[in-house]
């Protein structure tokens, strides 16, 4: 893998004008410019919906949008307080190409103008939403980057909780699992990460829980009773504050008897597969994680 590539990106995050953070209305519009920035593949159509009445975007990659095929619930990043399903929309279509399949972005609201719990009740309704196009559980895999793998595992947790049959699996991009922020990586990592540090991270994880225990297990699923969930895929690098999210979670999971797989590159930053095109080790995450959704999906 490339030491030129790893470096350049690094550069690219430490010098960037984002702070996670920041304002949140200064910060929303640059980090939406910045992810929108390339147009998406000739092949990839990205269409506005509505979802169990929660803005999302349909993303299609080449033949039909409306052929029959398993659904990529896709949850972005941004720590609640920034980011949105259009942003992503390029993420989603690099995993769903991998992965055989179509996917949905979820726009769920964000904080500090919608705190905990409107996150986790806007993602379950998009999965029922998806459930009554009539897509069965076992055609939809779960993915989220950042805060949406956080987000994504507590749908799991509300799914199971609320009966509803579960996704066939989850894919989870350096999920924030942990609101507390007490994984000692926040420390031991805070030289190398070139994008977030826990100063930043508290402020937004203040303003998403509202009030509530940060500890709660919707809000920090880490902590979640986990049993009963489908197998999860964790990636994460390991030049990230968040390093101890993934492996605590990894860890979590294997204790409750939930297949999971971890895979840590080394040397990459936070959310490093949104880097595909300029970034090898990336691009392999990315290929990782189609072969995990095309195992675990049922056709």
């Amino acid at each position: 893998m490339s030491r030129q590539q790893r470096e350049s990106l690094e550069h690219l995050l430490r010098t960037g004008p984002l702070d996670l953070g920041g304002d949140v209305t200064e910060q929303r519009p640059l980090l939406e410019a910045l992810l929108t920035a390339h147009p998406l593949p000739a092949d990839v159509t990205a269409t506005p919906t509505l979802l169990g009445g929660v803005e999302a975007v349909d993303v299609s990659v080449g033949g039909d949008p409306g052929a029959a095929a398993p659904v990529l619930l896709f949850l972005h990043g941004g720590a609640y307080a920034v980011g949105s399903a259009v942003g992503v929309a390029g993420m989603a279509a690099d995993l769903a190409r991998r992965a055989g399949t179509g996917a949905v972005s979820v726009g769920y609201r964000l904080a500090p103008e919608d705190p905990h719990p409107a996150a986790v009740h806007d993602a379950l309704a998009a999965y029922r939403g998806l459930l009554g196009r009539g897509v069965p559980a076992g055609w939809v895999a779960v993915g989220g980057e950042s805060a949406g793998g956080g987000l994504a595992l507590a749908l799991l947790v509300a799914a199971r909780d609320a009966g509803l049959p579960l996704p066939a699996c989850a894919v989870l991009f350096s999920p924030w699992v942990d609101l507390t922020l007490s994984g000692t990586s926040t420390t031991t990592k805070a030289g190398v990460d070139p994008a977030l540090d826990a100063a930043g991270l508290a402020r937004r994880a203040a303003d998403y829980a509202g009030g509530a225990d940060p500890a709660g297990p919707l809000l920090s699923p880490l902590f979640a009773d986990l049993r009963g969930l489908p197998p999860l895929l964790v990636q994460a690098g390991s030049h990230e504050v968040l390093l101890d999210d993934a492996v605590r979670l990894a860890g979590a999971a294997a204790a409750a008897d939930v297949a999971v797989t971890l895979q840590v590159t080394p040397e990459v930053p936070h959310v490093f597969q949104g880097f595909a095109a300029v970034l090898e080790e990336g691009a392999s995450a990315l290929d990782e994680a189609g072969r995990f959704l095309r195992t675990h999906l049922r056709r």
